[in-house]
């Protein structure tokens, strides 16, 4: 908590640079970090990109030498080990279709009304 509470403005100007925005990281009482980025792209591959970017960045292998110690079980830098997680419910995502299709309807009944009241 204590590192990521003074992260590096240098390591946060490449993080930005690099594609990477809404970054959060969150940490459960037994260890387990949890970390959520936004892309610029939705495209599968732009993950991987933003990574490699960063990857070839200085501060990004000094940042991850730093970090090393506090990772378990890992093959390579912290930052190589993501999972990527299926994002199965997003709300703002839901309340544009709901609403999108509440709208659809409105406009359907009331073209429906009208031409049946011109008739």
């Amino acid at each position: 908590k204590r590192r990521h509470a003074a992260v590096w403005p240098e390591m946060l100007e490449a993080l930005y640079a690099a594609g990477w925005h809404n970054y959060s990281l969150f940490l459960r009482p037994d260890g387990l970090l949890i970390g959520y980025l936004e892309t610029d792209s939705v495209e599968a591959d732009e993950l991987k990109d933003v990574q490699a970017r960063m990857a070839a960045t200085d501060v990004n292998r000094r940042w991850q030498a730093e970090m090393a110690e506090l990772f378990e079980d890992l093959d390579g830098a912290p930052d190589e080990g993501f999972l990527e997680l299926e994002e199965i419910f997003n709300l703002e995502d839901q309340l544009a279709a709901s609403r999108h299709a509440a709208q659809t309807a409105q406009t359907t009944a009331y073209e429906t009304r009208t031409h049946e009241e011109s008739n």
